[in-house]
């Protein structure tokens, strides 16, 4: 694995930039995500033909991971950037923790023979529930589907979850009007924990397409640490 770099950018602090903060980071959490992601794009847009070809992560209002083939520039000097070469060597049974904030969901198809359409995972899950129950059990139902979900991603990506460490939380849905154009709608889930890679070369492509959908919208990067 070579040609990746793992770039952090932030939001410089000086007067100029702090007096046009609030239009960059609007309050509305919608707005900010869509504003983040438009961000990203211009550190990352070095070309007007570019299709996106990396991963991202908003670590807090302002300050973003990203994950490419090319180091994030920060040509209209709002940022503060840090490219460093991504070079993971990894070897059968490495444990590394891991954070991944994604979108997950699962294919449901009306009868066999039609393509399956993607659903959130918890709402695919919650509707199997009488509408009476679903406040009691929800907290429950999110981290049963989200560790049902990165269980079957650990199984086809050569990785296996550690149960005992594994944390999910966090879930959110999230709606981007998109002007004329439908909204853009999806779930969010936070998993945290420990891991044991099975197979590397599968891993780590996986870990650089990144996991679950809604990925130009910060989802689907793996952070990685040494356990």
């Amino acid at each position: 694995m070579s040609g990746l770099f793992l770039s952090r950018a932030r939001l410089r602090a000086d007067s100029p930039v702090r007096a046009i903060a609030p239009l960059l980071l609007p309050q509305d959490s919608a707005a900010a995500l869509l504003a983040a992601h438009r961000l990203v794009w211009s550190l990352m847009s070095d070309d007007a033909d570019r299709t996106r070809d990396f991963l991202w992560r908003e670590e807090q209002p302002g300050a973003f991971l990203i994950l490419a083939p090319r180091p994030a520039v920060a040509d209209g000097g709002l940022f503060d950037v840090e490219s460093k070469p991504w070079e993971p060597a990894l070897r059968v049974g490495d444990r590394l923790g891991f954070l991944l904030r994604a979108n997950p969901t699962v294919a449901r198809s009306a009868r066999p023979g039609l393509r399956g359409k993607r659903h959130d995972v918890v709402m695919d899950a919650l509707h199997k529930v009488l509408p009476g129950e679903r406040a009691t059990v929800r907290r429950q139902v999110v981290v049963e589907a989200g560790r049902e979900w990165l269980a079957r991603q650990g199984g086809r990506a050569g990785f296996a979850p550690d149960a005992d460490t594994l944390r999910v939380d966090g879930y959110d849905s999230v709606r981007i009007p998109r002007g004329k154009h439908n909204a853009v709608e999806f779930g969010r889930l936070e998993f945290e924990g420990l891991l044991e890679v099975q197979d590397p070369s599968v891993f780590l492509k996986t870990v650089v397409g990144g996991f679950g959908r809604a990925r130009a919208f910060g989802c689907g990067l793996m952070l990685l640490r040494r356990a």
